[in-house]
């Protein structure tokens, strides 16, 4: 009976996990391709600035919509936790702790698009800009943002790591999907450092983005899916548990 009750709260982390995973996926798509990838126009502050003003509520819904990502976040890590701590509970909490990290951080960095609503905000302690300097300071905090996603990206692809090979000891899920969390961090942590070491990222930066893009939206989606329509080996949850 106790094991039978385990493999029901089992069965219902894995599917918080999987709701979560796909809030946060949507939620990211969201915000960073269908708003401010059409909004922000790299090294032209004026066009970038007149974009956000024109589409401001869409802006702020890319921000409410980060908020939700992170709150999923929180969830999604806990029931990691719940279902990966059989295997190995010191690497779970590891595990556990790098995706929190790198939740703070990008909760932090969204400071920097509340920064950009009040420089566009037309209050009266403004006016000793310019309009040029505000559209400047607009980039400069946008790009603020994309370096601390991309410092929190660094913890992610950690917890992508633990994860994966959480996944693929556990016995309760298949081991290709551990298989492909590993290709996915190794990809988030290549980019990651790239964009820092690389000078000329920017001429590499197709080539990367197929690294991170193909494995992570693979092996998210592929991990993600499984949780929401398979969920654990009840038998084998039973068998790590014992």
């Amino acid at each position: 009976m106790p094991n039978r009750i385990a493999d029901i709260s089992a069965q219902k982390a894995a599917r918080v996990a999987g709701v979560g995973y796909l809030i946060i996926i949507i939620a990211g798509i969201f915000a960073e391709l269908f708003v401010r990838s059409k909004l922000i126009v790299p090294g032209d502050a004026a066009t970038t600035a007149n974009n956000i003003m024109a589409s401001e509520w869409l802006f702020r819904a890319s921000i409410v919509s980060d908020l939700v990502m992170l709150v999923c976040d929180v969830l999604v890590a806990l029931a990691l936790y719940v279902l990966l701590m059989p295997v190995n509970k010191n690497l779970a909490l590891l595990a556990t702790f790098f995706r929190l990290v790198h939740t703070a951080i990008y909760g932090i960095t969204l400071l920097n698009l509340s920064f950009v609503l009040l420089l566009l905000s037309g209050v009266d302690y403004l006016a000793v800009f310019n309009s040029d300097q505000l559209h400047a300071l607009v980039l400069l905090f946008l790009n603020a943002h994309g370096y601390g996603y991309i410092i929190g990206l660094v913890f992610f692809g950690l917890h992508c790591l633990v994860l994966g090979y959480l996944v693929f000891k556990s016995g309760y899920f298949p081991r290709v999907l551990g298989i492909l969390l590993i290709a996915a961090s190794i990809g988030y942590l290549i980019d990651s450092f790239a964009r820092f070491i690389l000078p000329n990222y920017s001429d590499y930066e197709s080539i990367f983005l197929l690294i991170v893009a193909v494995p992570a939206i693979i092996g998210e989606l592929s991990f993600c899916l499984w949780l929401l329509l398979k969920g654990i080996n009840a038998q084998q949850w039973d068998n790590r548990v014992g």
